[in-house]
C-alpha cells in the first residue's frame, strides 16, 4: 500500500473507483483490474454510473457473445443490459466482500444506478430499485437513486424498506440537507414499525468538479483581483459546508438515538474529484476533502496522480468552515448565485446520464440484431 493512500485512509477517507468493466473484473493481479487495485492502491469500494456502463459495454469484446446469446432468448435491448449491468455488479460486489466483512458494512461497496430516464418519476424510482436491488441480491450493492425533488421521498421509502442506497447527482447544501433527512426519516420509519435500523448503509454523492467548470468563466469576466482569486475554490468550499451540516447532524441528539439502536450515518461521498481545468493540481479535489466519515471516488488518473504526486496535509475539511462560507460570500458577490448553479448542474447531470444510456440502448439493439 502506498504511504499517501494508507494516510489518506486512515484520515477516515474512503478511496473508491469510479469505475467498472468487464476488463476490470478479470482477476490478474494487474494493477489496472479491480483485485490488483484493492489489494496494490487502497481501493475500498466502486460506483458506476449510466455513462460508465455505456462505455464500458460500447467499448469492450467481452459482451458480445452475452449480447448476443440474451437477443436469441428473445430478450429487448434494456432487458439485456439489466442482466448485463447486475451481473457485472454482482461479480464486483464479491470481489469486494472480504472488505465489506472486514469493515462490517462500511466499505466492500458497489453501487448500481436506477435508469437516468427515472430521475423526475418517484414511484418509477422506487419500484426500479427494488428490482435492481432483488437481481443483483448482494448485502453490499448500494443502488444509486438521483437527489432530485422526485428522488428525495424515494429515498426515505427505499432505506424504510431496508435497501442500502447511493444518493447521486447533490450539488448544493440545501439538497444534501433534504437527502440526509430524506435518509433519517427513512430509518426512524423503521423503528416506528418495529424494524432493525442496523445493516443498511447509504452515501450521499456530492458532486464537486463540476461546480468549478459552471463558476470558473463566470469569475474570469471579472478583471477584479478577488474574483481571479476565487478561481478553483468554490466546488471545494461547497463541499465543506456540506459536511459541516454532517457534522452538526452526527452529533445531534436526534442522531445519537439512532446510533444507539445501532444506525450507521449516511456518509459524505465526493463525486466528480477529476479535475477538468488542466491548470488545476489533479490532487486537488482529493486532498483539500479529507475527513472522518467520508468517501471519495474517483477515476484511476485522479488515483495514480495521488499515489505518485500528492502531498498529504490531514484533515482539510473540519476547521475550514468559515474559510468555505467565506468564498462562497465572496462568489455571491459577483452575481454568481451558488443555487442557480446547482439547480442548472442538476439538469444538466441527468441529461448527462441520460444520453450514454440511450446511446447504449442504441449499441445492444445493433449488436443483438447481428
Amino acid at each position: 500500500m502506498h504511504q499517501i493512500l494508507q494516510q489518506i485512509t486512515e484520515a477516515g477517507t474512503s478511496i473508491w473507483l469510479d469505475d467498472l468493466s468487464r476488463e476490470r473484473l478479470v482477476v490478474d493481479g494487474k494493477s489496472r483490474n479491480l483485485d490488483g487495485l484493492i489489494k496494490q492502491e487502497s481501493v475500498l469500494g466502486v460506483t458506476t454510473n449510466p455513462a460508465i456502463f455505456s462505455s464500458a459495454i460500447a467499448n469492450s469484446s467481452l459482451y458480445a457473445a452475452d449480447i448476443a446469446n440474451l437477443a436469441k432468448k428473445g430478450l429487448g435491448a434494456e432487458e439485456i443490459i439489466n442482466e448485463l449491468t447486475t451481473a457485472d455488479v454482482a461479480q464486483a460486489c464479491d470481489l469486494f466482500l472480504p472488505i465489506y466483512e472486514r469493515t462490517n458494512g462500511v466499505d466492500g461497496r458497489v453501487s448500481i444506478e436506477v435508469d437516468p430516464r427515472l430521475a423526475r418519476d418517484t414511484v418509477g424510482t422506487i419500484k426500479q430499485a427494488k428490482e435492481l436491488w432483488e437481481k443483483v441480491s448482494r448485502n453490499n450493492v448500494l443502488i444509486k437513486v438521483p437527489a432530485t425533488i422526485e428522488g428525495i421521498p424515494a429515498i426515505r421509502a427505499l432505506i424504510s424498506e431496508g435497501i442500502s442506497v447511493n444518493v447521486t447527482i447533490i450539488f448544493s447544501v440545501p439538497r444534501y440537507v433534504e437527502v440526509l433527512e430524506a435518509f433519517i426519516s427513512g430509518l426512524e420509519d423503521r423503528m416506528a414499525n418495529n424494524l432493525p435500523v442496523s445493516g443498511i448503509h447509504s452515501v450521499a454523492s456530492f458532486f464537486v468538479s463540476r461546480v468549478d467548470t459552471d463558476i470558473d468563466p463566470k469569475l474570469k469576466t471579472h478583471q477584479d483581483p478577488v474574483a481571479q482569486n476565487l478561481l478553483g475554490k468554490a466546488a471545494v468550499a461547497n463541499a465543506r459546508l456540506a459536511y459541516q451540516h454532517f457534522e452538526n447532524v452526527l452529533h445531534s441528539p436526534r442522531w445519537q438515538k439512532l446510533a444507539a439502536a445501532g444506525a450507521q450515518i449516511q456518509r459524505p461521498l465526493w463525486a466528480s474529484t477529476g479535475v477538468k481545468d488542466p491548470a488545476y493540481d489533479p490532487t486537488l479535489y482529493v486532498l483539500e476533502l479529507i475527513a472522518p466519515l467520508t468517501v471519495n471516488t474517483m477515476p484511476e488518473p485522479t488515483l495514480i496522480a495521488v499515489r505518485d504526486n500528492g502531498s498529504f496535509k490531514g484533515n482539510t475539511i473540519t476547521n475550514r468552515y468559515q474559510d468555505a462560507a467565506d468564498v462562497i460570500k465572496k462568489v455571491s458577490s459577483f452575481a454568481i448565485d451558488i443555487q442557480d448553479v446547482a439547480n442548472r448542474l442538476e439538469v444538466e447531470g441527468i441529461d448527462k446520464f441520460i444520453k450514454p444510456w440511450l446511446d447504449l440502448i442504441a449499441t445492444v439493439e445493433t449488436v443483438a440484431a447481428k
